[in-house]
Parts: C-alpha cells; sequence; structure tokens
C-alpha cells in the first residue's frame, strides 16, 4: 500500500498532460465526431522508454513534459507500475489484468549491457534480436501476433503492412488488457432502448443500462457530473490497496462535451482528484448509462506533437479496445514506438442520464494510475 501511493505523486504529474494529449488526439484525428479510447499508461510508459534511450534534448523534453527529475525516475516508475499497479487479480476475485513489453532489436547492433539490464529489469520486457534487414515482414508479424496474446486477442495488427522496413532498428511495444466486473452489477432485464443525442442533433436508439440499487457516488460539478463505478475488488485488497473503478463524466448539455473537455484540460490536478474546483456529493435519481463497444487506433507521435515533443526519427502507434456491460467492462490497449536509428447525506437527487457524448476513465485510485480515457460520441457505432 505505501508503494502505491509513492507513485501517487509521479503518476499525479504525468496525469497533468493526459487531457490536453486527449484534445491533440481529437485534433489529428476524426475524434471530434468519433467514438475514442487510449491507454495513457501505455503511452507515458513508452516516452519513459524513449527518455531513456535518447540522453540529450528529446530525454529533456520529456522529463519536462511528465515533471520527471529524472529519467532514473522515469524507468522506476514505469517498473512500479508494470509489477505492482496493473498485477494480475483474477485468482484473488479481483480484475483480470495483463501488462506487457517487449523490445526487438536489429540482431547486427550491439547492445549496450545496461540498456539490455534496463529493458529486462525495469521494464520487465521480453527481448527479442531479430533480423529486420532481410526480414522485416516476419518481424511485424512477430510483433502482431505477441501484441494478440497478450491482449486475449482483442488487439490484432497493432503493425500495419509496410510500416516495419529493413532500416529498422528497434521496436518497443507494450500491451494491456483489462477485465473488470462491476461491484454492483447490472441487471440486463432491465436493458431498454432508448435515443442518445449526438452532437449534429440527431439521435440513434441504442441499450441503456439501469440500476435500482444507487449505491455508486455521483459528484456534482458546476456544469457536469462524475460517476463512479467501482470493479469488485480482490480478495488480496487488504494486502495491496488496490482500487479500480470507471468514472463517467457527463455534461449538463447534450452538446457539452468539447466544452467540458476544454475545462478539465486547463485545470491542474483534475484526473488526481486534486482540482480546485468546487463540487458536492449527490444521490442518484434516475441511472442510464449506454452499453457500448469500439476500438480505436492512431499515430500518438502526430499527437505527441501538439503537446510540443518530437521524437526524430520514431513513429509511435497506439490501438485499444473497450466494451463495457451489465458485467463490467473488458479493454485492451497495445502501443509501440518504431525507432530508425467522504460525506454525510445528499441535499438533493440528481438524475444520471447518459444519453448524449460523455468523457469516461478506467483508473487505479491508490495509485492514481490511468489504464484507459475515452469519450462516447456514438454508442450505436462499433
Amino acid at each position: 500500500m505505501d508503494l502505491l501511493r509513492s507513485l501517487r505523486e509521479p503518476i499525479g504529474n504525468q496525469n497533468d498532460i493526459v487531457l490536453r494529449f486527449t484534445q491533440h488526439v481529437i485534433a489529428s484525428t476524426a475524434g471530434k465526431t468519433s467514438n475514442l479510447v487510449f491507454s495513457p499508461a501505455l503511452i507515458n510508459v513508452i516516452l519513459s522508454f524513449i527518455a531513456a534511450r535518447s540522453p540529450g534534448a528529446t530525454a529533456d523534453q520529456i522529463l519536462s513534459l511528465l515533471q520527471a527529475s529524472s529519467t532514473d525516475e522515469l524507468n522506476a516508475v514505469s517498473s512500479k507500475i508494470v509489477t505492482t499497479v496493473l498485477a494480475d487479480s483474477t485468482t484473488s476475485g479481483g480484475p483480470t489484468i495483463s501488462a506487457a513489453n517487449g523490445v526487438w532489436i536489429e540482431k547486427t547492433l550491439s547492445v549496450e549491457p545496461s540498456f539490455k539490464d534496463l529493458l529486462l529489469n525495469s521494464y520487465k520486457a521480453a527481448f527479442n534480436q531479430v533480423d529486420f534487414r532481410t526480414k522485416a515482414d516476419e518481424v511485424t508479424e512477430e510483433v502482431n501476433s505477441w501484441v494478440e496474446k497478450q491482449t486475449n486477442g482483442l488487439i490484432t495488427d497493432l503493425l500495419s503492412p509496410n510500416s516495419v522496413d529493413a532500416l529498422t532498428d528497434l521496436i518497443f511495444a507494450n500491451a494491456l488488457f483489462f477485465n473488470g466486473r462491476w461491484d454492483a452489477e447490472f441487471d440486463p432485464s432491465l436493458t431498454e432502448d432508448s435515443d442518445f443525442h449526438l452532437l449534429d442533433g440527431t439521435k440513434v436508439r441504442v441499450p441503456f443500462m439501469t440500476h435500482d440499487s444507487f449505491t455508486f457516488h455521483l459528484d456534482v460539478y458546476e456544469g457536469f457530473k462524475v460517476l463512479a463505478l467501482p470493479y469488485r475488488e480482490g480478495r488480496d485488497y487488504e494486502e495491496d490497496g488496490r482500487s479500480f473503478s470507471m468514472k463517467i463524466y457527463l455534461p449538463d448539455e447534450k452538446d457539452g462535451l468539447p466544452a467540458m473537455l476544454e475545462r478539465l484540460a486547463s485545470t491542474r490536478g483534475f484526473l488526481n482528484g486534486t482540482e480546485d474546483i468546487p463540487s458536492h456529493w449527490a444521490d442518484i435519481g434516475e441511472l442510464k448509462i449506454p452499453r457500448f463497444k469500439f476500438d480505436f487506433d492512431f499515430e500518438a507521435s502526430e499527437a505527441l506533437k501538439g503537446l510540443g515533443l518530437e521524437v526524430p526519427l520514431s513513429t509511435i502507434v497506439h490501438k485499444s479496445c473497450i466494451e463495457v456491460d451489465e458485467v463490467g467492462s473488458k479493454a485492451a490497449a497495445a502501443a509501440a514506438v518504431i525507432g530508425v536509428g467522504c460525506a454525510g447525506p445528499a441535499e438533493k437527487e440528481y438524475d444520471f442520464v447518459a444519453d448524449h457524448p460523455f468523457l469516461f476513465i478506467v483508473k487505479e485510485y491508490r495509485s492514481g494510475l490511468v489504464l484507459f480515457l475515452g469519450q462516447v460520441m456514438d454508442p450505436s457505432k462499433h
């Protein structure tokens, strides 16, 4: 538990760029109108790895962006994320989690022992020496099958054909799979179709889940509400103190998502719960949340340019998917860098009817790690 608490500050610093990064992901893709999901945890581990292998200006930029004092700090945090925060808890009845890093390096290149040691010990990475010069296509297939295996088959073809060639020296990839059951599951017999309002003013009919046991935590802010949906904790909760939940950020206005995201992105500490925006805890009246299932992929290196970070001679690709239903959530993500060279009784009940675009995160609360972040623009789209 102390280890998780010790991560709060460095992970909190890394979280400070997540919402701004989300805005650049939206701007550099079709995200203005489409569903979106990605893993901030994986992106930050990849940035930490790039800083470790690229001393100089690039490392300095990443340290500044993630508000870290040194690459050693980033390496230590990445190590604890993989081994502790994202440790599997299936056997104790908690979420099924699989997190892995892997590296593929051109076999004709000499590898510094210290670099290999960093990969194996800090990043717990599967280390592979391969032939990019004459067998780039085979390496692409190898990386893709590794990712598919690590994500229980949910992420396929992370690397597109021809994204790797004879000039490639190194690929660092990571993968994350999460499958958690709600602490209070929804009754499927209560799920009913209803209207979901899109940003352009049109409507789609989608299945909405509802709950008659309102034990969930609702925070009411000016202009938006935040609902916390906890996942079932494992029997080892007393031991490791990990607590996962999904938070849904619902703007009051039907078309209020872009303005809400703009406000949250400019509020320091919002994802860490240390923000200064006043809010109050409230009881829930009506509760309706759409089921949704979709995937999303994008080139993270493009979105990072929006934050002023140029990663020379490298491409960072990222692919994620999420499914939310009455039982819980299943989500997976993979990324790769391809290198060349408490409260009293509430005063009032509030409805939480998520029938228009909203933001969501999946987070571990003791450490503050954001596993997944996304927006639901149209739950009818898969």
